[in-house]
């Protein structure tokens, strides 16, 4: 975008197939306590009915801060891109179609960046269930995370993070067309430099559908190996020693 308004938070979430989802997550955007938002949600060739609760929703709401785009089917990388270029708020944040925000979500968080001074925050969560209920399973984050120790500890979570984009230029948000491309982009921006600072405060909730990829064990074995191997060029051996540590810990936050 050419202008950027200075307090603004521009929410981002690709919308696929989300009817049974979207309404609830809209809700808990317009429940935050920090009122200085954007929503825009990218439709990514949907074919079910979220267009129409979208749209009716916006009528109900009468929310001239809701913002529809259409694109042809890209995945939700290519989403999240298109949502970031066509923001106009200095802050991004990223919310996912099927999950929750706590009402305290963005004003803690800004607050917390501006107090550290960062580019880059992400926040605690808690696994949900289909209806989005809290099961009392809430993943505490570190004070921060630079590359190397990111490259263990996949704990940042796509619907907690922050950006400041006078800091962490637009378009080196754009996220990579493979699989976990959201902790593909992470690792990218800690390697250029940025730390992201963890605040430990349970503020989304991350629904779990049963089927879902990121539930499904095997294809994230295979997914971070690819990101360690491809994405990032390591050795075999340090590929390994990473993996080991992300083992473990992806089990403790499931346990």
């Amino acid at each position: 975008m050419d202008t950027m308004t200075p307090e603004k938070i521009s929410i981002i979430v690709p919308v696929y197939n989300a009817e049974k989802y979207i309404e609830k997550t809209m809700d808990s955007v317009l429940a935050q306590t920090y009122k200085k938002w954007e929503l825009l949600l990218v439709l990514d060739g949907c074919t079910d009915s979220s267009q129409k609760i979208i749209e009716s929703y916006k009528t109900r709401h009468k929310e001239g801060r809701i913002r529809l785009i259409r694109q042809a089917n890209q995945g939700a990388a290519q989403a999240r891109n298109r949502g970031v270029m066509e923001a106009d708020g200095r802050y991004i944040a990223y919310l996912d179609a099927d999950d929750l925000w706590m009402p305290e979500k963005l004003e803690h968080q800004l607050t917390f960046m501006r107090e550290k001074g960062a580019a880059f925050v992400f926040s605690g969560y808690e696994f949900a269930d289909g209806e989005g209920r809290g099961l009392g399973k809430v993943v505490h984050v570190p004070p921060t995370l630079k590359y190397r120790e990111a490259l263990g500890n996949t704990t940042i979570f796509t619907s907690t993070v922050l950006f400041d984009t006078e800091k962490i230029p637009r378009e080196f948000l754009q996220m990579p067309a493979v699989k976990s491309e959201d902790t593909a982009l992470w690792w990218r921006l800690l390697r250029r430099g940025y730390t992201a600072y963890g605040l430990n405060e349970n503020l989304v909730l991350y629904r779990r559908p049963g089927r879902s990829l990121s539930s499904n064990k095997l294809e994230a074995i295979r997914r971070i190996w690819h990101l360690y191997r491809k994405t990032e060029g390591l050795p075999v051996s340090t590929s390994v020693y990473y993996f080991c540590f992300w083992a473990v810990r992806a089990v403790k936050r499931r346990l």
